[in-house]
C-alpha cells in the first residue's frame, strides 16, 4: 500500500506528482493543478484507461483498494468480556462468598465446596457458550456483507466494463453516474453537470459541483476537480482518474480516527441490560430477605446464607445472554437465506411492527428487466415480439421507427452485456439503466448497428437526467453540425415540441396534434406500459445552454415498454394484508401504468383506488396529507419525486405508524435513512442506497421483504418464548423455597447445587432450542406489534405467572405430600434423611419434568401444539431428553447421589411427576383455545 504522507503513484518519465495531501515530500504539481489533458500523463494512464495487463501489475503493487479492517481484540479479551456481563458478575461474586464460607466454617461441609465450584462452573460453560456465538456472528456478519458485491465502473482498454472496487488501481479511468458511490480518490477529468455529496467528508449534505479545470493549490477537500472515496454522486455524469486507493486516501485518514469508537448498543440491547439489571436487584433483594427471615431461627448463618445463595441462584437466568444472541444470530441467517440481508439489529426489532410499506415499482414489485413491446410514430402503433434483454425479435414494420430508434439509442449511457459462455453468466445483462438497455435492444431489433451510428455522431456533450426535469439530452457532431437527441417523460417533453415528424418530414406540432400524442400516451400507458417520448433537434455548435438544447424539439414518437410483475409478489401482498400492514405504492411512472401493475399484483382490488400525483401533493398542506393518509383507501403515489417520498413517509410517521420504505437509487437515501427500516435494492440498487439502508434485498423481491417481516416477527416471539419458559421455570425453582420457609421446614426444598444442575441441564438447552423455533403458522394473520410494546409486556408476565406458578404448586405439591406421608415432624427431618432425599430429588424431578412440558407449551402463543406438530423442533426435543436424563443420572448414579443429596425414584414416583409435570401444558393448551375461541367470535361480530 502508498506509504502515508507519500505519493500514492510516481508516474512514468521521472516526474514525481502529488495527489494527496501537501506534504514535503511532494517535488511536483499536485494532480489538481493539472489541466485536465495532463493527468493522464502525469498518472501514467490515457483516455483508454489502463490495459488489463497494467492494472493487474498496479493491483500487485499497490494493493487491495480497501481501507484495513478494524482489529478484533484478541481472543483472550473477547473471552474476558464474556464475564462482565451482570449475570456472570452476580454469580462470580456468590462463587467467591461462598468460597470464604467453606473456608470459615467449622467443621467444613463438602456441599458448600460444591456450590462454590458449581456456581463457577455455570459462569465458565456460560462464557465459553458466549464466546462460541459472538465469535460465529462475527463470521456469519463477515460472510454477509461479502454477498453485497460493491463494484464501480471502469475503462479498461478503451471498453467500458465493471470491476469489483477493491479491485480499482491508480490510474484506473472511472465512470460517474447519478447515484454512484465513489470507490477511490480521484481527479475529475470530464463533467457534465457533475455534482457529489461530500457528507461522510465533511458534514455539510449540500450538492457539490465538480469541474474537469484545474484549481490552484490547498486543503485536498476543497478541491472542486477532485471526488473521494466514501462520497457519492448526486447529479450529472463524468469521468475521473484515481490517484489514491485505500488507506491513503482522505477517508481512510478519517477512517482510521474513527476505527476505535466504541460500537454503540441497539435498543434492543439496552433493554434486555435494563431487563439484566432489574432481575439481578430482584434476586439479590429477594436472597437478602430470605436471609433475615432465617437468621433469627437459630440456624448456623452459613447454613441461612447457603439457603439464600440458592433463592438467588434461583432467579438468576444465567443462560439469557447466550440464549439471546443465539435467537438473533439464528434470525439473521435465515433472514439471509431469504435474501434479505439485515445490517441492524434494529431492523430485527422494527419488522415486527411494521405497519405501512412504502413500495416502489420497478424491480421490487417487478422483475425489472424492461421489454419494449410497441413503439408509436405517425400516428401508427409498430409492436415488437422478444422478451427481456436478448436482442431476438422484431419490429412490426421498422423502416418508419428506425429514426426514433436510432436517436434514443444515442441517448443511452448504458450498455448491453452478452452471455458469457460455457460455464458464465447464461443470460443477456444491462450495465446501467433498464430503461435505456430496453430501448438499446429494440434498436437492435429495428436492424441498428449502434456502434457504427455513434461512430458516425459521436457525443460531445451530455445533460444527464434528472427527477425535476424527467428528461435526458446528448448532443452529437453530425456532419456539418450538431445534433441533439432527446428523451423522456411525454408530458414533459412534449411540452418543449414545436414540430412533429411524419413518414420521414418534419411539420409543425399543432393542438391537434398534442391531442393525438396525449391520446396514444394515455392508451399505452393504460396497458401498463411505461412510456417515453423521443425527439431531437439540430444545433449550430457543440456546447449549447441546456435550454436550448431542450425546446423546439421535433417529436419522433413514442415508445411503450413493459415491466413484468415478478411471480411471487402475489403472494407476498396477499400476506402482507392479512398481517394487517397496508402497502402504498411510490413510483415514478404514470398513473395509468402504477394502477395497472398494482391491479396485478393485488395492492389494488377495489373499482376506485386513490391515484394521487406528484403535482396534487405539492398543492396540499400537512394537514391534507394527513387526512389523505388516515383514509382506508388503497393509496397510489404516481409521478412522485423523492422530496414528495421523504415527506409521505415523515408523514405515516407523525401518525405514529411504523413504515418501511424501498429505494434503489441515491435520491431515495433521504427516506431510505429516515424511515423505520430502510430497504435498498441489493441486485439493482446504488452503493449509496445500500449504504442508507438497515436492510438489504439480495434478490430486489418484495416477496423478500414479507418473509423478511414473517422472520422478524418470528425473532421476537422467539425472545419472548425463552423469557416465558426461562423466568417461569425460575417461579418452579423459587416456589417451593418460599413455601418451605413460611410453612416452617427447616430445610430447602431444592438446593442451591440443583438449581445450577437445572439452569444447566434443563434451561439453557431447550432455551437455545426454543431461539430456532420457525414461526407460527398463524404469525402473519396477526396485527403489527406496537412499536412502544416491551419485552415484559402484561402478556408475557401474565403467562409467565400462569405457568410458573403452575410449576410451582405441582412441585409444593409432591414434596410436601411425600414429607407429611413419612409422618415424621418437621423439625427431625436432617439433610441425611432417607426421605428428605427422596422429597428433594421429587422437587428436582418434578422442576425438570414440568419444564420439559412447559418448553412445548411456549413454542406457540395460540395455535395448538398439536397444530405445529409435537416432533417438529427436534433440537427442542433432544434438548429436554437431555435434561431428562441428566435427572435421571442425578437420580441413581451414587456419585451424583453424592453430590447432589438424592435418593432414587421408583416407577410410580416417576408417574406421579410425569403427570404433575403435564398440567402446565393442558392448563396452557386451554389457555390456548380459549384466545382462539375468543378471535373467532370477533371475527365473526356484526361491523
Amino acid at each position: 500500500m502508498h506509504p502515508t504522507g507519500t505519493d500514492p503513484l510516481v508516474p512514468g518519465g521521472g516526474k514525481d506528482v502529488a495527489v494527496g495531501a501537501a506534504s514535503g515530500a511532494n517535488r511536483g504539481p499536485a494532480v489538481r493543478e493539472l489541466a485536465a489533458g495532463e493527468v493522464f500523463s502525469a498518472l501514467d494512464t490515457s483516455r483508454r484507461g489502463l490495459s488489463a495487463a497494467q492494472a493487474r501489475a498496479r493491483l500487485e503493487r499497490y494493493g487491495a483498494n480497501e481501507l484495513p479492517r478494524a482489529g478484533r481484540p484478541a481472543v483472550w479479551r473477547q473471552l474476558g468480556s464474556q464475564f462482565t456481563d451482570l449475570f456472570a458478575v452476580v454469580l462470580i461474586v456468590a462463587s467467591g462468598i461462598t468460597f470464604l464460607a467453606y473456608a470459615l466454617e467449622e467443621p467444613r461441609d463438602a456441599g458448600t465446596f460444591q456450590l462454590a465450584v458449581a456456581i463457577l462452573g455455570v459462569v465458565v460453560l456460560n462464557a465459553a457458550i458466549g464466546f462460541a456465538q459472538e465469535y460465529s456472528a462475527e463470521r456469519t456478519a463477515q460472510a454477509l456483507e461479502a454477498m453485497v458485491p460493491h463494484t464501480c465502473r471502469v475503462l479498461r482498454g478503451g471498453e467500458r466494463m465493471e470491476v469489483p472496487a477493491r479491485e480499482l488501481v491508480p490510474g484506473d479511468v472511472v465512470v460517474l453516474e447519478a447515484g454512484d458511490a465513489v470507490s477511490a480518490d480521484c481527479r475529475v477529468v470530464e463533467a457534465h453537470e457533475l455534482a457529489v455529496n461530500n457528507a461522510p467528508l465533511t458534514g455539510e449534505s449540500n450538492a457539490v459541483g465538480r469541474t474537469a479545470d484545474p484549481v490552484v493549490a490547498g486543503p485536498p477537500l476543497e478541491a472542486r476537480n477532485c471526488v473521494f472515496m466514501g462520497t457519492d454522486v448526486v447529479s450529472g455524469s463524468g469521468r475521473a482518474v484515481v490517484f489514491a486507493t485505500g488507506a491513503p486516501t482522505e477517508f481512510g485518514r478519517i477512517y482510521r480516527l474513527a476505527a476505535a469508537a466504541p460500537r454503540q448498543k441497539t435498543p434492543l440491547q439496552l433493554q434486555v441490560a435494563s431487563m439484566a439489571r432489574r432481575v439481578a436487584g430482584a434476586a439479590l433483594a429477594i436472597g437478602a430477605l430470605m436471609f433475615a427471615v432465617r437468621l433469627p431461627t437459630g440456624e448456623s448463618p452459613v447454613t441461612v446464607f447457603v439457603f439464600a445463595l440458592g433463592v438467588m441462584v434461583a432467579l438468576v437466568p444465567e443462560g439469557l445472554p447466550a440464549t439471546l444472541s443465539v435467537s438473533l444470530a439464528i434470525g439473521v441467517r435465515r433472514m439471509a437465506r431469504r435474501h434479505a440481508l439485515i445490517k441492524q439489529l434494529l431492523a430485527v426489532e422494527a419488522l415486527g411492527s411494521t405497519t405501512v410499506v412504502c413500495t416502489d415499482k420497478t424491480g421490487t414489485l417487478t422483475q425489472a428487466e424492461m421489454t419494449v413491446t410497441q413503439v408509436w410514430a405517425g400516428g401508427a402503433t409498430h409492436p415488437v415480439t422478444g422478451v427481456g434483454y436478448a436482442p431476438s425479435g422484431e419490429v412490426a414494420d421498422a423502416a418508419p421507427v428506425r429514426e426514433l430508434m436510432r436517436v434514443a439509442g444515442l441517448c443511452c449511457n448504458a450498455r448491453l452485456i452478452p452471455p458469457a459462455g460455457p460455464g458464465g453468466r447464461e443470460h443477456w445483462r444491462v450495465l446501467g439503466d433498464t430503461t435505456e438497455g430496453a430501448l438499446l435492444v429494440v434498436a437492435a431489433k429495428a436492424a441498428l448497428d449502434l456502434r457504427a451510428e455513434e461512430a458516425a455522431a459521436p457525443r460531445v456533450t451530455e445533460f444527464p437526467f434528472d427527477s425535476d426535469r424527467k428528461l435526458m439530452t446528448t448532443v452529437h457532431k453530425s456532419g456539418a453540425g450538431y445534433q441533439a437527441c432527446v428523451k423522456g417523460a411525454p408530458v414533459e417533453l412534449l411540452a418543449r415540441c414545436s414540430d412533429v415528424e411524419r413518414a420521414g418530414q418534419r411539420g409543425p406540432l399543432t393542438g391537434e396534434d398534442r391531442a393525438v400524442v396525449v391520446a396514444a400516451s394515455d392508451a399505452l400507458a393504460a396497458q401498463g406500459l411505461r412510456v417515453l417520448a423521443v425527439a431531437r433537434r439540430e444545433l449550430d455548435g457543440p456546447r449549447p445552454a441546456q435550454d436550448e438544447a431542450e425546446s423546439a424539439l421535433t417529436l419522433l414518437g413514442l415508445v411503450g415498454m413493459l415491466d413484468p410483475p415478478r411471480p411471487e409478489v402475489n403472494d407476498a401482498v396477499a400476506a402482507c394484508r392479512r398481517a394487517g400492514i397496508r402497502i402504498v405504492m411510490v413510483t415514478g411512472d404514470h398513473p395509468l401504468t402504477g394502477e395497472a401493475v398494482a391491479r396485478r399484483v393485488g395492492i389494488v382490488r377495489r373499482p376506485d383506488p386513490v391515484v394521487v400525483t406528484g403535482a396534487r401533493l405539492d398543492a396540499m398542506d400537512d394537514e391534507a396529507l394527513d387526512t389523505l393518509l388516515a383514509e382506508p383507501s388503497e393509496l397510489l403515489l404516481c409521478r412522485v419525486s423523492p422530496e414528495h417520498k421523504m415527506r409521505v413517509v415523515t408523514a405515516l410517521q407523525r401518525r405514529g405508524e411504523v413504515v418501511a420504505v424501498t429505494g434503489d437509487g441515491a435520491n431515495d437515501a433521504p427516506a431510505l435513512k429516515h424511515a423505520d427500516i430502510g430497504v435498498a435494492m441489493g441486485a439493482s440498487g446504488t452503493d449509496v442506497a445500500r449504504e442508507s439502508a438497515s436492510m438489504v434485498l439480495l434478490d430486489d423481491s418484495f416477496a423478500s421483504i414479507a418473509m423478511a417481516v414473517r422472520l422478524g416477527r418470528s425473532v421476537y416471539q422467539n425472545i419472548r418464548k425463552f423469557l416465558v419458559y426461562v423466568f417461569s421455570s425460575n417461579i418452579g425453582e423459587l416456589g417451593p423455597i418460599l413455601a418451605a420457609t413460611f410453612a416452617g421446614f427447616p430445610l430447602v426444598p431444592i438446593s442451591a447445587v440443583q438449581i445450577l444442575a437445572i439452569d444447566l441441564g434443563s434451561d439453557v438447552m431447550p432455551a437455545l432450542a426454543l431461539g430456532a423455533e420457525r414461526p407460527e403458522p398463524d404469525v402473519m394473520d396477526r396485527p403489527p406489534r406496537s412499536r412502544r410494546e416491551r419485552l415484559f409486556s402484561s402478556a408475557v408476565v401474565g403467562r409467565i405467572l400462569f405457568l410458573g406458578g403452575i410449576q410451582a404448586l405441582g412441585v409444593c405439591a409432591v414434596f410436601f405430600w411425600h414429607i407429611h406421608s413419612s409422618g415424621i415432624p418437621f423439625n427431625d427431618f436432617t439433610e441425611d434423611s432417607p426421605v428428605y432425599r427422596e422429597a428433594v430429588t421429587l422437587a428436582q424431578g418434578g422442576i425438570v419434568l414440568s419444564q420439559f412440558f412447559v418448553s412445548l407449551a411456549v413454542r406457540t402463543d395460540r395455535q395448538s401444539i398439536l397444530r405445529v406438530g409435537l416432533l417438529s423442533n427436534p433440537a427442542l426435543l433432544a434438548a429436554g431428553g437431555f435434561g431428562v436424563a441428566l435427572m435421571v443420572a442425578i437420580s441413581y448414579l451414587p456419585p451424583l447421589q453424592a453430590v447432589f443429596n438424592t435418593a432414587p425414584l421408583d416407577a410410580g414416583d416417576w408417574a406421579v411427576l410425569a403427570a404433575l409435570g403435564t398440567l402446565p401444558l393442558l392448563a396452557d393448551e386451554a389457555r390456548k383455545g380459549w384466545l382462539r375461541r375468543r378471535a373467532d367470535r370477533r371475527k365473526g361480530a356484526p361491523l
